[in-house]
């Protein structure tokens, strides 16, 4: 008798929790997925990630970094995953890695001659990665640094490329949260219009 009062117990308390088991499936696999998947559709591109688009074809995201290499384009910041974006996630090194230190020394020193600055005048953002990894912008002031040989490379003035740097400038969040960044994407993209 006891016996099958435990096996009754068991069998009941299984069945509840197969029960509950499949209603969270379905809430929580199913609906709150679907509900959040209608809630994002009248947002339009912003639902999408951001796609930015060149003549009808998608060349990137406005969320996402990706790497510019050459003279006629501006450079995103490092990134530990190559801007992978499967690969997401920071160095793990902290400021006491040699590896940390010998590679920003490194990035100091290539910026540093590509620019044809000192060392001491290359931002921090063009030596370190984000967090993420995959950050699209960059600080005005590394933005500026690269405007020189982004001119000279596609046959611009400087000053107009520091126009399309300072009208590609996004201010802080809400007017005072985080620091003004330029997307790299979005400028490259100016660049790329008005290149002669």
């Amino acid at each position: 008798m006891l016996i099958y009062s435990l096996l009754t117990d068991l069998a009941r308390q299984s069945a509840a929790g197969l029960r509950l088991l499949l209603v969270l499936t379905v809430l929580l696999g199913v609906g709150y997925p679907a509900a959040v998947w209608a809630v994002a559709q009248p947002m339009g591109d912003r639902a999408a990630g951001q796609p930015v688009r060149l003549d009808g074809k998608v060349v990137g995201s406005a969320l996402l970094g990706q790497q510019f290499e050459g003279e006629r384009w501006f450079h995103s910041r490092p990134s530990p995953n190559d801007h992978d974006t499967l690969a997401s996630a920071p160095s793990n090194l902290g400021p006491s890695s040699e590896d940390l230190m010998s590679a920003i020394a490194e990035r100091r020193a290539t910026v540093a001659a590509a620019e044809g600055v000192d060392p001491e005048q290359v931002p921090a953002d063009a030596l370190t990665a984000s967090g993420s990894g995959l950050d699209p912008h960059i600080s005005p002031r590394y933005a500026r640094l690269q405007a020189p040989r982004v001119a000279r490379a596609n046959g611009l003035e400087t000053r107009d490329v520091l126009g399309l740097i300072e009208s590609s400038t996004s201010g802080r969040h809400w007017g005072f949260l985080g620091e003004p960044g330029v997307n790299v994407l979005q400028l490259n993209l100016a660049i790329a219009r008005e290149r002669p």
